[in-house]
């Protein structure tokens, strides 16, 4: 690699993300299209036509008039349309355009295609591969075989299970009449009637976030099959009202929940399947659905992670010594305006946060969750605007993840002690996030909390030294890599705790047994590096941009503490200062580097991958993403690059 050609590459990846800035200051990305979000927003238009046209004339309310119709319509049209030219080549789907077929997002594009009005036979070849693939994966697509292998698919976690099987059921694909029901759990949608507040002593079957799909389906599925419990039957007729009020407490102003496609979909498919198709709860999910369409015919999984790349990439580019040239104060000024205003400052109405965090997305269906919020607190550092309105956010916003730590020490993403099922538990990588953002406000912070974010920030280490693997990685929770055991990626997690080293020293929670775990990480991420230098999610996975991006940086803050940290006060030091072979990690950054420049053709293409888990472990990719790590990488690795040019020209 010459001098030159890192450079290059460096300015035209950094311009670049400078350039995908949308008129606000901020940056806004874009998701994959997802063909599980496709088939489940087809099959819910489908079924919001069928039941509003059957209804008599003379109804009293008018649920769909002839504009939203014929959108509806085309919709349904465009995506069976999307679904029949993306399968795979298998049969299957995957949820992005590269994604290896699963039994999830088939078996719901086998369910859409019940929603074909079409010439007769106009999509058979498509049904009967799909129904091929099904049935070479789970032994039949009759229900006896279908229904365990989807449940099989999340274990006790019924969050996504049932809704699959409630769109199967509804689309007729798993018999008729009370039949199709029969192994479909019941969720006690009943239990919503509840204080919110209790929800965590309940023992709900689905994580928080899915509260919506626990009333809509619990519904549907009672309607269609009561059980045979009278006194149950009977309790759940009496609090129907109730909970479907709730429901329409908690839908946000844009109509999806979550912004999410998928949950919007399944809410209004089982409402409108219980006969409840005229509550304004559909109304606003089927607007929201017409508007999320793409003019391609497909639907995101969820509408932007605007928030989320917005501070990724002002922490990336703030990694560069002219940060502030390059973006100057005034777009600096519009970037932390929009971030200010992104931060909740009342207890969110859906899952009850209080106030002080921030979510993935600046529309309303978003909600606080404890990586977007250290991710915004960083960036308001970063920004370099340091007002008292800024220093008052930072320390609300680290207050809320000091509330959110677990009794294991570690930071959960929603909410605190709800149980054991995905995304309601500790994660390495969002403590690590929380453990650098408390670090970058130590100074700024109010004496009672910064005594707290110390005494945390000990438990915090603790949680992440209990939970390294044998092999030295740590495993994250959002991200993941299609091509490794059990679609875990422990590249995005070791990389991500790597970079929480320092701030943990600097936070005093620093210790032996801590700077062992991380010298062990450092040696499995050096060993997991591949022949040609990129690094994928292990040893035998293939390299991506994303990936490599994420270890070079992480590597090359190590490097960096290295040379900086060694004069700084003990207490201060980087951990790793006499515990790695620092020639070593300057050798693996190299290749890291001259991997992404060959990859990114010299900083002109970055093609995504499916790295990203969103929930439900349903895959996704980011335009942004690649750019985004790229940039971080590179200006991370300019210290390690212009020491080797130094050698080499001596």
């Amino acid at each position: 690699m010459s001098q030159s050609a890192f450079e290059s590459t460096l300015a035209k990846a950094r311009q670049t993300l400078l350039d995908a800035r949308a008129a606000n200051g901020a940056w806004e990305g874009e998701l994959s299209s997802s063909a599980l979000a496709t088939a489940t927003a087809v099959f819910a238009l489908h079924l919001f036509i069928e039941h509003a046209t059957r209804l008599p004339e003379e109804q009293e309310v008018v649920i769909l008039d002839r504009s939203t119709e014929r959108a509806c319509r085309k919709a349904v049209n465009d995506g069976l349309a999307w679904l029949a030219l993306h399968q795979n080549r298998d049969g299957g789907w995957g949820d992005t355009i590269i994604s290896f077929s699963n039994i999830s997002t088939t078996a719901l594009c086998w369910a859409a295609f019940a929603a074909d009005g079409g010439p007769v036979n106009a999509y058979g070849s498509v049904v009967a591969a799909a129904e091929k693939w099904l049935a070479e994966h789970a032994g039949a697509c009759d229900p006896e075989h279908l229904i365990p292998a989807i449940i099989a698919r999340y274990g006790k976690d019924k969050t996504f299970s049932v809704p699959i099987l409630t769109m199967c059921a509804l689309a007729g694909r798993l018999g008729e009449g009370r039949s199709a029901w029969r192994k479909i759990p019941q969720l006690p949608f009943e239990l919503a009637a509840f204080p919110q507040r209790m929800f965590k002593w309940l023992r709900l079957p689905v994580v928080s976030y899915a509260l919506p799909a626990l009333i809509a389906i619990g519904l549907v599925r009672h309607v269609k099959r009561p059980s045979w419990n009278l006194p149950a039957v009977a309790i759940r007729n009496m609090i129907r009202r109730r909970t479907l009020q709730l429901l329409g407490r908690i839908q946000p102003e844009t109509g999806g929940f979550l912004e999410a496609t998928p949950l919007t979909s399944f809410v209004v498919m089982s409402l409108v399947g219980a006969g409840e198709a005229a509550t304004s709860v559909v109304k606003n999910g089927i607007t929201f659905l017409i508007r999320s369409i793409r003019t391609d015919g497909s639907w995101p999984i969820d509408t932007d992670l605007a928030t989320w790349v917005t501070t990724l990439s002002v922490n990336a580019l703030a990694i560069g010594k002219n940060f502030q040239q390059m973006i100057p104060e005034d777009d600096r000024r519009k970037i932390q305006e929009f971030l200010l205003g992104q931060q909740y400052r009342r207890e969110h109405p859906y899952t009850l946060a209080d106030p002080g965090a921030w979510a993935w997305t600046p529309l309303s269906g978003g909600v606080p969750d404890a990586d977007d919020t250290p991710g915004a607190v960083l960036a308001l550092r970063n920004l370099g605007i340091i007002d008292q309105r800024t220093k008052e956010a930072a320390a609300a916003g680290i207050g809320w993840l000091l509330d959110l730590q677990n009794r294991d020490g570690g930071i959960p993403t929603f909410c605190r002690g709800w149980g054991k099922l995905p995304f309601d538990r500790s994660s390495a990588d969002l403590t690590a996030h929380t453990l650098r953002a408390m670090a970058a406000w130590k100074g700024d912070l109010p004496i009672d909390r910064a005594a707290r974010a110390k005494s945390a920030a000990v438990r915090m280490v603790e949680y992440l030294v209990a939970t390294q693997q044998a092999d030295g990685s740590w495993l994250p929770l959002w991200f993941g890599n299609q091509h490794a055991p059990d679609d875990i990626d422990p590249t995005y997690g070791t990389a991500r705790v790597l970079l929480a080293a320092h701030p943990a020293a600097v936070l005093g929670a620093a210790n032996p047994a801590w700077a062992q775990k991380l010298s062990a990480a450092v040696d499995w991420l050096l060993a997991a590096q591949r022949p040609g230098g990129g690094w994928g999610a292990g040893h035998d996975t293939p390299p991506s941009i994303e990936e490599t991006a994420l270890a070079v940086e992480a590597l090359a803050d190590i490097h960096a503490g290295g040379i900086v940290e060694q004069s700084n006060a003990a207490s201060h030091r980087h951990p790793l200062v006499d515990l790695v072979d620092y020639d070593r990690i300057r050798q693996a950054i190299l290749r890291g580097v001259d991997w992404l420049i060959i990859a990114t053709d010299r900083g002109t293409r970055f093609d995504p991958s499916p790295i990203g888990f969103y929930f439900a472990k349903l895959w996704y990719y980011e335009k942004l993403y690649p750019l985004i790590f790229t940039v971080a990488a590179m200006e991370a690795a300019a210290a390690a690059v212009n020491e080797n040019a130094d050698r080499a020209g001596a």
